[in-house]
């Protein structure tokens, strides 16, 4: 069984919103003038708007892989193995994503989050397995994937 986790998009929020807004903007102009620029748009909009990170966690083979989704439809990644001295914690996330209007005000985004880590045998971070709401539900996870891969918990 494999279990596919969307962590988040890769240029952010305001990222993402910006290259739907530019993906619009290339469609529309593609349909008026078929031109150059309006593929560089699109293309342009597509990979920032759509871009996201996930993982995958194979239970059968005993694996791991990052993936950037690149335009949203492209996965790039590599497989790890996953070793029986591995470990899974939980860490919260605390991301601030910050942009400037043209009138020089800000414009701060907040996101909190627990994340499910996959550590390795000295408990350095390797990478992040899944993205949970509330502490609860991240221990759940973490219990879950941890029983899945029959890996102890630090």
């Amino acid at each position: 069984m494999t279990a596919n986790n969307k962590l988040e998009k890769s240029f952010g929020t305001v990222g993402a919103y910006s290259g739907n807004i530019l993906f619009l903007a290339g469609i529309v102009l593609f349909i008026i003038y078929s031109s150059l620029i309006a593929l560089f748009l699109l293309c342009l909009g597509a990979f920032v708007g759509f871009s996201s990170t996930s993982v995958l966690i194979d239970f059968d083979n005993k694996r791991v892989k990052f993936l950037n989704n690149l335009w949203g439809i492209i996965p790039y990644g590599q497989w790890m193995d996953i070793n029986p001295d591995m470990k899974i914690g939980i860490r919260k996330s605390n991301l601030k994503w910050r942009t400037y209007s043209r009138g020089n005000r800000t414009l701060d985004i907040d996101t909190a989050d627990f994340l499910v880590i996959l550590f390795n045998s000295e408990e350095k971070e390797i990478m992040p397995l899944k993205k949970a709401v509330s502490l609860i539900i991240a221990k759940v996870e973490a219990e879950s994937i941890r029983d899945q891969l029959e890996l102890s918990m630090i």
